[in-house]
């Protein structure tokens, strides 16, 4: 099964691209489903579908199915017990019903539940693709980052609340004036927990990929470049990148002219910043595309401009001077935008006798963070990695936690941590 996740900065059209990329999928026979967690929810306008879309897939053509991830719904499913608790607390100290029912609504919660709905649409097994329409990139990265930094907390303050609240229930109660959570909420929180750890590896696994939506704009291009470099901070590939909304040459209007200057300035350093990436670029049409032929003809254009064509040949700024004829294209394995990417984990462990590198992916990491803004701490079997204003936990495996860090360096794109085998005072006596 191949996942899709697109984001960009808001109004660069990757809701557009990901339906388009989805009807694509469906028109090759592919059961698809496209699944928004952008609160907007604009996939329904997007092809043409009349009336609301539902919080269960709804098919708009013969393997193309939609659906809008409905936050409330799945928190009333999934967080019943917690709200429950929620719920009883502030009856207790006097609190309104409905607005009770508000409060419990806990910050974030749309971000966690969509990926709770993504997992489910996964492991059912009824997809052979999923794509997802992601929140603006500031919402994705929070989004993506969630499964981990709630997985530390889960494992670190969760077992130790535990055990007190059950020690010592009736005399907080007593002393509180409120009543203490029972066992069905902690259980709760461990389904929580191992659910976002289901997400976490499914998405950072080999079949999933985030696609980067741009337009040929600087500080569109400075936005995507962030987030190239902290998607691979976080563990998970970018498998490619579309520069979207491009005017086509030619033409008398100085005007436009102006623009394909412009833009065609602006897609040069997008090929040099996103360096090893396939860039695909979508052209401006003379009409909307709205519905699944229109969308599906929008990405099959877009993903041909990065493929080997017999006609017509493209220039360096990938603007072709006839129509493209889809026919004549040859999809080869290393660009056909549904396979499955063959980009490097961004996390990975060499080991090599006594010490052990990881490297992390960070690239395009000199474009906009200094060298003294990368940081590295370690406290027992944690690494705190911090990249300008973003910082990532990980959690060591035991074989890493029992060894020192020796030596940490930036190159080549990558953070290199070395740990070294600890010396007993034996073998230091041996020496």
């Amino acid at each position: 099964m191949r996942i899709l996740l697109f984001t960009g900065k808001g109004g660069v059209g990757k809701s557009t691209v990901s339906a388009g990329t989805a009807a694509m999928s469906a028109a090759r026979g592919l059961r698809t489903l496209v699944l928004s967690t952008d609160a907007a929810h604009s996939l329904g306008d997007a092809f043409g579908v009349t009336g609301a879309l539902g919080s269960e897939p709804v098919e708009v053509t013969p393997h193309l199915y939609v659906q809008h991830v409905d936050a409330q719904r799945r928190f009333e499913q999934s967080w019943a017990e917690v709200q429950g608790y929620l719920l009883s607390v502030l009856d207790t100290i006097g609190v309104d019903r409905i607005a009770a029912e508000e409060l419990t609504v806990i910050p974030g919660a749309e971000e966690v539940f969509a990926l709770l709905e993504l997992r489910r649409m996964a492991v059912s097994g009824e997809w052979d693709t999923i794509v997802v329409d992601c929140a603006p990139t500031a919402e994705t990265l929070r989004l993506l980052a969630l499964p981990e930094a709630l997985g530390w907390y889960l494992e670190r303050i969760l077992p130790v609340q535990r055990k007190m609240v059950k020690a010592l229930k009736p005399v907080l109660t007593k002393a509180a004036g409120v009543p203490m959570p029972g066992d069905s909420v902690f259980d709760a929180l461990v389904r929580l927990h191992d659910e976002l750890a289901e997400v976490r590896e499914l998405l950072s696994g080999p079949e999933a990929s985030v696609r980067i939506v741009l337009t040929p704009e600087r500080v569109v291009l400075a936005e995507a470049r962030r987030s190239w470099t902290t998607l691979s901070l976080y563990g998970y590939r970018v498998d490619g990148v579309v520069a979207n909304r491009i005017f086509p040459a030619g033409g008398s209007d100085d005007w436009r002219a102006g623009w394909v200057k412009a833009q065609d300035d602006v897609l040069g350093d997008v090929g040099a910043s996103f360096e090893g990436l396939p860039v695909w670029r979508s052209f401006y049409r003379p009409t909307e595309p709205v519905g699944v032929d229109d969308l599906r003809e929008v990405a099959e254009a877009a993903y041909a401009s990065a493929l080997r064509a017999v006609t017509p040949s493209l220039g360096a700024s990938g603007r072709a001077s006839s129509p493209l004829d889809l026919a004549q294209v040859v999809w080869t394995g290393s660009v056909d935008p549904l396979a499955v990417p063959d980009t490097p984990a961004p996390f990975r462990t060499e080991a090599d006798g006594d010490t052990t590198v990881v490297r992390l992916a960070l690239p395009g990491l000199a474009q906009w963070v200094e060298r003294d803004q990368v940081q590295l701490g370690r406290n027992g079997d944690e690494l705190a990695i911090t990249v300008g204003g973003y910082r990532r936990l990980l959690t060591l495996p035991a074989a890493l936690a029992r060894m020192r860090v020796s030596g940490a360096r930036v190159e080549g794109g990558e953070l290199r941590v070395t740990f070294s085998r600890q010396t007993t005072n034996t073998e230091s006596e041996k020496s």
